[in-house]
């Protein structure tokens, strides 16, 4: 088990990324909104940096069966095991609903950016909320 307040936060993530490439469960001790510590095994498949600058980490967790969030400020300490995936992951849609299909490197890297970078919502000059 290793303790995240005793390493860095690239440690962790590069530790998290590996599990990810080689498809191997992590159990983590996870400080859930109720300030309760849990024990989980999740099958983590993407981490993503949120609006607010928190990292994200999406995966299937097998206590629940389904995919969940936790952010990695939230880690007390993991355990990453050589325990291949068990849990289908659901398909990633676009809000329509539709699936998402990547032919190409340059279309995921166009994916990742716009998902990133463009805004939720067309902006026109009625906008006047967000006049500075």
């Amino acid at each position: 088990m290793k303790n995240t307040n005793q390493q860095s936060s690239t440690k962790t993530l590069a530790d998290l990324y590996r599990s990810i490439d080689r498809a191997q469960a992590v159990t983590i001790t996870y400080i859930d909104d109720d300030g309760a510590e849990t024990l989980r095994t999740i099958e983590p498949y993407d981490i993503r940096t949120t609006k607010s600058g928190r990292i994200q980490i999406r995966a299937m967790c097998r206590l629940r069966g389904e995919a969940r969030s936790f952010y990695l400020h939230r880690i007390v300490s993991y355990t990453c095991h050589r325990i291949a995936f068990v849990l289908d992951r659901p398909e990633a849609t676009t809000p329509a609903g539709h699936v998402i299909v990547v032919r190409s490197a340059a279309q995921l890297i166009a994916r990742e950016l716009g998902r990133d970078y463009l805004p939720a919502h067309h902006l026109t000059r009625a906008d006047t909320a967000l006049a500075a």
